[in-house]
C-alpha cells in the first residue's frame, strides 16, 4: 500500500526507493544466506549473476565485504556488472562483517550488499540484517561456504562465487 510516499509497513513507514523493478514494483528489502560449495561455480553463474546483474540497473551502488581476495576488475566487466556502482571491502574479518552489512543497508546506499562468513546466521543476526535491509530497500547475500565434512549433511547443491574470478 502507498500513501503519500511512504510504503506502509508492520512496524514503521519508509520512504519509497526510487529504484523499481521492470514490473514497476518498488523494491523491497531482503536478506539471503547462500550456501556453496567450492566445486560448483555453474550455480553462482546461473542464479547469483543474474540478480547482481538485474540489481546493478539500479542507481545505487553494490557493496562487496570479502574476506581475502580483492574483485577483479576484469571479471566484474565480462559478468555484466556495473563497474562504476561496484565497491569492495576486502580484507573484512568475520567479526565485522554482519555489524558492517547491517550498517550498509541501512543506509539506502547500495541495492545489494554482499558478505561472506564461515558459520550461519543466528536469529538474531538475521533480524538485524533483516530489518536493515528492509529500512534501506537493499537485498543482503550472505556468502556461506558449506563444509566439506558436511556436504553429506547439508544441501547437495548452492551459489559460489568462484575464487577463480577474484585476482
Amino acid at each position: 500500500m502507498y500513501v503519500s510516499g511512504y510504503e506502509t509497513h508492520p512496524d514503521h513507514k519508509q520512504p519509497l526507493s526510487q529504484d523499481r523493478h521492470a514490473s514497476g514494483e518498488t523494491v523491497k528489502g531482503m536478506i539471503s544466506e547462500v550456501v556453496y560449495r567450492e566445486d560448483q561455480p555453474w550455480v553462482t553463474q546461473m542464479v547469483l549473476l543474474p540478480l547482481l546483474q538485474q540489481l546493478g540497473k539500479q542507481s545505487r551502488w553494490q557493496l562487496w565485504l570479502t574476506p581475502q581476495q580483492k574483485l577483479s576488475r576484469s571479471w566484474v566487466q565480462t559478468a555484466g556488472l556495473p563497474l562504476t556502482k561496484v565497491m569492495q571491502v576486502s580484507q573484512m574479518a568475520p567479526e565485522f562483517t554482519v555489524e558492517t552489512m547491517a550498517r550498509a543497508l541501512r543506509t539506502g546506499n547500495y541495492s545489494v550488499v554482499i558478505g561472506w562468513l564461515p558459520h550461519e546466521l543466528t536469529r538474531d543476526e538475521q533480524k538485524i540484517l533483516t530489518e536493515a535491509a528492509e529500512m534501506g530497500n537493499a537485498v543482503g547475500f550472505v556468502m556461506r561456504p558449506l563444509q566439506s565434512t558436511s556436504y553429506s549433511h547439508g544441501p547437495l547443491s548452492g551459489l559460489k562465487i568462484h575464487s577463480s574470478l577474484y585476482h
